[in-house]
């Protein structure tokens, strides 16, 4: 029949849906399940909606390509090979491409390193007006392994789901929740896990993190929600997987500087970003003087350790400096004496900026009586449409602190913005409700333009070379 669709023992085929587009497979009609060559099997996500990931070389002899996919189970089952093995197999479903025809099929997952075909169709794998010629070889177009070569293969790809881990002490709050709601939106598995309860295995050849009783599985992305209060710990944690190799949404490094506000003008300082007049000092006989460095009242007074707006005072007199200033040094508290910038009139503005850009903004305004503008102080946001300027100091600032997530607050000055603080950790309520910005989505946009696998190009591992 003119129409009549042939395949013989062996064909070019492909499994686009997992970023496989060309495998060479053994047509097997003596074998009922069909068979992909994987390794480093490993299952994830919830009971309910289970996933499983796993490596292939598509290329005989060629250990050191790897392609990492990953696909919904669908079932575990034995299978009993040819040689009389039985194995216990996960089950997946995915679109087999040969020549200009496609189908859905379903595939074991084993590991066929010594064989030469990547790939076995079984007769299952067949729709019925199919004509096996088992005398025959390559009756549909043939393909070429260097579609794996160079960029080529991204360009093929498919969107993988991800297993994304969140560090979080706080699972029912909204930037908790919305990293959850959001990550789960786009098919990835997504973790609360609680920094205080990780503790790691620190050598150089296997460095793990483990939670609870068992070593946490590899991850594509950690996002950090380290809290103040635990930043030493929480920071090691995020090394540990600095070290293992995962990407970190925020690295160590920067959250820690962003914390320690003493360093974090010091830095500022250092790239020639504008902030207000800050001072800081030691000794009690330095009060006068450090007042002085600053400017006239009214000033602010401002904890080292401060969050939220807490333990930040604005001193409307020099006396009422000079006491403030003595009360902290009582309590042996470490300080920052900063210029009170009249102009801004009690409001600041909030700049989002991730992967180098700022995607939304919001003004902040202290409610009556209030100078702090903070939201978790009662403060009120509104979207606002910030200047080149002050878009170019709140990216210059994220930068200078090496954080790829960063909430940057800016006082609009007579003489440019100037920087207030950097926050490593910014909350999404306020910011998403301003902006009406979908800022959980546009994170993992930028996760998973940096985190999806990618070919793995590794020395001295064979896929072996034998030709059954």
């Amino acid at each position: 029949m003119a129409d009549e669709f042939r395949l013989g023992w062996e064909e070019w085929v492909g499994l686009p849906k997992l970023g496989l587009p060309a495998l060479k497979a053994k047509v097997d009609t003596g074998a009922r399940t069909s068979a992909l060559h994987a390794y480093e099997i490993e299952p994830f996500g919830p009971a309910n909606r289970p996933r499983v990931r796993f490596l292939v070389h598509p290329i005989p002899n060629r250990g050191d390509l790897a392609i990492p996919c990953s696909a919904p189970i669908t079932d575990r089952r034995e299978v009993t090979s040819s040689n009389g093995d039985t194995e216990l197999r996960y089950v997946i479903e995915s679109e087999l491409k040969v020549g200009e025809r496609r189908w859905p099929v379903e595939l074991t997952l084993t590991d066929r390193g010594q064989m030469a075909y990547r790939m076995l169709l079984g007769r299952q794998a067949f729709p019925e007006d199919m004509v096996i010629a088992p005398g025959e070889s390559f009756c549909q177009p043939e393909l070429s392994y260097d579609v794996y070569h160079s960029a080529r293969v991204r360009e093929v790809a498919p969107e993988r789901a991800l297993r994304i881990a969140v560090l979080s002490r706080e699972p029912h709050s909204y930037s908790t929740r919305r990293l959850v709601q959001e990550g789960e939106k786009r098919g990835h598995t997504i973790e609360v896990i609680d920094t205080t309860r990780c503790y790691m295995t620190i050598n150089s050849l296997a460095p793990e993190v483990h939670y609870d009783g068992q070593r946490l599985p590899r991850y594509d992305a950690v996002v950090p929600r380290i809290g103040a209060s635990i930043t030493p710990y929480g920071t090691a944690v995020i090394r540990q997987f600095e070290t293992i190799g995962t990407h970190c949404v925020n690295g160590s490094e920067g959250i820690a500087a962003s914390r320690d506000k003493l360093y974090a003008h010091q830095i500022l300082a250092r790239h020639r970003i504008g902030m207000p007049t800050t001072a800081f000092a030691a000794s009690p006989k330095d009060t006068d003087n450090l007042i002085g460095l600053v400017g006239t009242a009214p000033l602010i007074v401002k904890l080292l350790e401060s969050t939220q707006g807490k333990g930040v005072v604005m001193a409307e007199t020099k006396k009422a400096a000079q006491s403030v200033i003595d009360a902290f040094r009582g309590l042996r508290a470490n300080f920052l004496v900063q210029d009170f910038v009249k102009e801004a009139a009690g409001e600041d503005i909030r700049c989002l900026v991730m992967g180098g850009r700022v995607v939304a903004s919001m003004k902040r305004s202290a409610p009556a009586g209030e100078f702090r503008s903070n939201l978790h102080r009662g403060g009120s946001a509104v979207a606002v449409r910030i200047t080149k300027d002050e878009r170019d100091t709140a990216i210059r600032a994220a930068r200078a602190f090496k954080l790829g997530l960063a909430g940057v607050d800016l006082l609009r000055g007579s003489d440019g913005p100037k920087v207030l603080e950097v926050n490593s950790s910014p909350g999404l309520e306020g910011i998403e409700k301003a902006s009406g910005k979908n800022v959980a989505g546009l994170l993992y946009d930028g996760i998973e333009k940096r985190a999806r696998p990618a070919p793995v190009r590794r020395r001295g591992r064979s896929a072996g070379s034998a030709t059954k």
